[in-house]
């Protein structure tokens, strides 16, 4: 940004472009809306992966601190580490989406339930499958973008199954693939210890102008939460998942 856009808050771009370095397109509180209609992306599949992982300070503790004494230079490598590692494997956390169509239809997609949707017919959305370790795929949602012209709008949420909130202790993401231009990414990046749900974009269809905006609100409570949340009214009761 230039000097005099500094001046003048309000001049800088409403939409995020592109890092021609990276390829990808990171959304934040400043930048919070891209349009995938500019970026040329409305055909094939969209693909949306949630991945998570759990901060080292959380399984190991103290243990490490003597090690990196013997070697001060590690002092200013962070530790990240997968969370299917010991210790964490009773935290899991599950994307979701909320969709509403064209015709008034409503619904979700997510692992609780086994609603995994469908992309060949409505709601032309679909889960790849439930993630409950953290394993470096993540879990995948797929919206089929040519069918867009069906879809009123989508919201992405993550959420944790068990009753433990640890999106404190959790380093997530979600990451956009269109199926032209450059990726989308969505960092989880604020602390909210006790939230169990998180709103983090929306999609919706302005005219014909799909416009992904970063939302990253946490909550307390879960999938209803949201709903209200957002305006979808619909119904809500307890879900489970079947054992792994």
């Amino acid at each position: 940004m230039a000097f005099w856009d500094s001046l003048w808050p309000g001049r800088e771009a409403q939409f995020e472009s592109g890092n021609a370095a990276t390829n990808s397109i990171v959304l934040s509180k400043r930048h919070a809306t891209v349009s995938l209609t500019k970026q040329g992306a409305l055909t094939g599949n969209l693909r949306v992966n949630l991945s998570w992982r759990m901060r080292t300070s959380d399984i190991e503790g103290r243990s490490r601190q003597s090690g990196r004494l013997l070697r001060p230079f590690k002092l200013f490598q962070p530790d990240v580490v997968q969370a299917h590692t010991q210790g964490v494997v009773n935290v899991d956390l599950d994307l979701g989406c909320m969709y509403e169509l064209k015709d008034g239809t409503k619904g979700v997609v997510q692992p609780l339930g086994n609603l995994i949707g469908d992309l060949n017919a409505p709601p032309y959305i679909r889960l790849s499958g439930d993630d409950r370790f953290g394993a470096p795929s993540g879990e995948t949602v797929y919206v089929n973008l040519d069918q867009r012209d069906q879809i009123k709008r989508l919201l992405f949420f993550v959420y944790i199954y068990d009753q433990t909130p640890a999106f404190d202790r959790t380093h997530a993401k979600v990451t956009l693939y269109p199926g032209n231009g450059p990726r989308i990414e969505i960092e989880l990046d604020e602390r909210a210890p006790q939230a169990r749900s998180c709103a983090v974009f929306t999609v919706e269809n302005v005219k014909g102008d799909l416009l992904v905006r970063r939302e990253v609100k946490f909550v307390y409570g879960f999938q209803s939460e949201l709903d209200r949340l957002y305006g979808w009214g619909m119904q809500w009761g307890r879900g489970y998942k079947s054992r792994a």
